[in-house]
């Protein structure tokens, strides 16, 4: 908590209405200062860790990835920032990738704004708003659907492979291309193989993917 007693926020999510409407509710509280805001995964990775927010209130689906990759990104980066997530959907997967990237917590848009705002002060605070029942649900479903997926992992090359877990690390293109000594470029075309032989579309679900084989490592 800063020197001033705020607790100090970003916001993300592509929709103008929406970040301008959360703007508001935020803003008019004595204890909450909003910071910052962006519409894009980009913009959030280059603006969130210069400016240290102490929670950062993330839409799951955007245009150019999703708000878990931005979470996974800046908490390896600095774990003193808080991640909330926040989406229109009630999606177990999604829930996974939250849960797996650090986030603190994971709302409905449909949330009331009274509840938002205790939302965002019980991040802040360090709690956790993930239920542990459909924590606990979520990994074990996925827990036993992970066999299915071994012939696929079998048909990717060891450099693909590489480039997986460090997606999984939650490294961006350019990160990997510069641990690889690779061209950004040739990364994204290693990326886009892999994503096809695993049957995904988008780099979160890799990033999941390799979170749950961990866990399923972890717990045998």
């Amino acid at each position: 908590m800063p020197l001033n007693g705020k607790i100090t926020v970003f916001l993300l999510d592509d929709h103008e209405v929406v970040r301008r409407g959360v703007h508001e509710l935020l803003s008019v509280e004595d204890d909450i200062e909003v910071i910052g805001e962006a519409g894009t995964v980009a913009d959030a990775l280059a603006r969130i860790p210069a400016i240290r927010p102490d929670v950062a209130v993330l839409d799951v689906r955007l245009p150019d990835g999703s708000g878990v990759e931005v979470c996974r990104e800046i908490r390896s980066q600095n774990e003193d920032i808080k991640c909330l997530m926040l989406t229109s959907f009630a999606d177990d997967e999604a829930l996974f990738e939250a849960i797996m990237a650090g986030a603190s917590g994971y709302v409905l848009k449909a949330i009331r704004g009274s509840e938002l705002l205790s939302a965002v002060r019980d991040v802040a605070a360090g709690r956790s708003l993930l239920d542990p029942v459909a924590t606990a649900r979520v990994l074990e479903r996925l827990r036993h659907g992970g066999a299915k997926s071994n012939d696929k992992l079998a048909q990717l090359t060891v450099q693909e492979r590489r480039i997986l877990d460090l997606i999984g690390e939650g490294l961006t293109n350019r990160a990997i291309g510069e641990r690889l000594h690779l061209a950004e470029k040739t990364i994204k075309n290693y990326v886009s193989s892999l994503l096809s032989k695993l049957g995904m579309e988008r780099r979160s679900e890799a990033a999941a993917y390799v979170a749950r084989k961990q866990a399923e490592r972890q717990n045998r």
